[in-house]
């Protein structure tokens, strides 16, 4: 099992999710983050970024994260990103449509590109990553885009090229959605990518 932190923000959301005991379990510590740019965070594998942090204080610990990613950690980002902090991520920001499955044989607009990859083929399926859409990535060269838009902007990739460390990026957030008591899809996001960012092929 991989050693993971989760940096908390001091939001609800935030709380409700990630001291669910079905997830942390999974979590070795919870890092309030303006402690994180005081505190070690060499001993993990993996550092979880919750959607809805604060930048200001988020961009303190910036040399800190690239150090660990560096060294060959595993980088996770719930939830878009406008800063130009996740390298070469290239953010579009695009309408977000909430009622898309209110409509007539209603499409959300995603694709799997890689069902094959172990999160999809053992863990979650493509409506369990499906809920609504703040905007997409244009990643590096080279990144895995597992979850796309029709026009192949990424939703969710993995991106081994940019350090020495992976970083798992998506304009998901079921964090957020989870820790408010509503979207169910999040909730069977959350039920699969824990496990498989604990023990699975990253």
């Amino acid at each position: 099992m991989r050693k993971i932190a989760v940096i908390d923000g001091g939001s609800s959301q935030h709380h409700r999710t990630y001291t669910e005991p079905k997830y942390r379990k999974y979590i070795d510590t919870l890092i309030y983050l303006p402690d994180l740019v005081e505190t070690s965070i060499d001993e993990f594998d993996v550092l979880l970024l919750p959607s809805q942090l604060h930048m200001g204080l988020l961009m303190k610990s910036m040399d800190k994260i690239y150090e660990f990613a560096n060294r060959g950690g595993i980088i996770v980002s719930f939830g878009p990103q406008l800063n130009e902090w996740i390298p070469g991520h290239n953010w579009e920001f695009r309408e977000t449509n909430f009622w898309w499955w209110l409509e007539k044989d209603p499409q959300s607009g995603l694709v799997l590109q890689k069902p094959d990859h172990d999160l999809f083929s053992r863990y979650l399926t493509l409506a369990d990553s499906t809920w609504h859409q703040h905007g997409v990535y244009w990643p590096p060269k080279g990144s895995d885009i597992l979850v796309s838009t029709e026009d192949g902007g990424a939703v969710l990739y993995i991106d081994k090229v940019s350090t020495k460390g992976t970083w798992v990026v998506m304009t998901l957030d079921p964090d957020y959605h989870y820790g408010s008591y509503f979207m169910p899809a999040t909730e069977r996001f959350l039920n699969g990518f824990f496990p498989w960012l604990a023990e699975g092929n990253v």
